[in-house]
């Protein structure tokens, strides 16, 4: 019987109770996946990150309650938070190897600033695939892409709220989940984003849906710099800079809870 620290913030949050909650164990050394995967069941939060390292360096894997997954912003944005308020204060610039490669973060004022892959979206021309998205979300999109995940673009801002999708017909589409978007009243664009393949019906703030989103929305709107909302039920704002092949974004973290488990 070990006891671990853990910590629990909303990351993309402009105030408590909203963005994407997400925990934060820091480990001596990597228990057995099968462990991390209880933990992240326990936890039952989109994902729950664990590190291994010291100072500014680490090494990070996130597990939602079903899987480990390849790249997730949002629990990454929040490793940063907590090594820079808790592990190694002050440390600047915090790299992290994952299975996406080395990711950085770095705290700018009142938001953390992320970096991470840009993926360029391709479009869709599978008939049946474009009539599987239909039939999932209820109407047919005006542009359909994919990368890692699938991207259908929606009419306004008030198409993707309203969205009422199929979720076991999601779970069916091919890629990572799906992401639904659309030009934003007080935003450049907005989105949501579904992943019932993963354990998550729909992902509160999603810092890797951005990294189709940003090339996405550049070629649509010719500019490099976004403001971006997630308008999910708790909703969140990322600031965003396509930079090449990588996309940086900002957002604020709000902390919420910090203890310790018993594995």
């Amino acid at each position: 019987m070990a006891e671990l620290r853990l910590w629990q913030v909303d990351a993309f949050a402009a105030e408590r109770f909203r963005g994407n909650p997400a925990a934060v164990v820091p480990l001596d050394d990597w228990l057995p996946d099968a462990t991390l995967q209880a933990i992240a069941a326990e936890n039952n939060l989109a994902e729950t990150a664990f590190l291994v390292g010291s100072g500014r360096h680490w090494k990070l894997r996130w597990f939602t309650p079903a899987i480990e997954v390849v790249l997730c912003g949002h629990a990454t944005l929040a490793s940063g938070y907590v090594v820079d308020r808790h592990l190694a204060p002050g440390s600047g610039e915090i790299a992290f190897d994952t299975r996406s490669g080395r990711l950085t973060v770095v705290p700018e004022g009142e938001r953390y600033r992320l970096t991470l892959p840009a993926y360029k979206p391709q479009p869709v021309a599978d008939a049946a695939v474009v009539s599987a998205v239909t039939e999932a979300i209820g109407e047919k999109p005006l542009a359909l892409v994919q990368d890692r995940m699938m991207l259908a673009m929606l009419e306004d801002q008030a198409a993707v709220e309203g969205l009422r999708p199929d979720l076991r017909q999601i779970a069916a589409l091919p890629g990572d989940g799906l992401i639904v978007t659309g030009p934003g009243r007080d935003a450049d664009f907005v989105s949501r984003y579904f992943a019932p393949h993963a354990g998550i019906d729909e992902d509160p703030v999603t810092g890797s849906a951005h990294c189709v989103l940003a090339p996405f929305w550049a070629e649509r709107l010719d500019k490099q710099e976004f403001f971006a909302r997630q308008v999910s039920r708790r909703g969140g704002e990322l600031w965003l800079k396509l930079e090449g092949d990588r996309v940086s974004m900002s957002g604020k973290v709000q902390p919420y809870l910090e203890g310790r488990i018993v594995v």
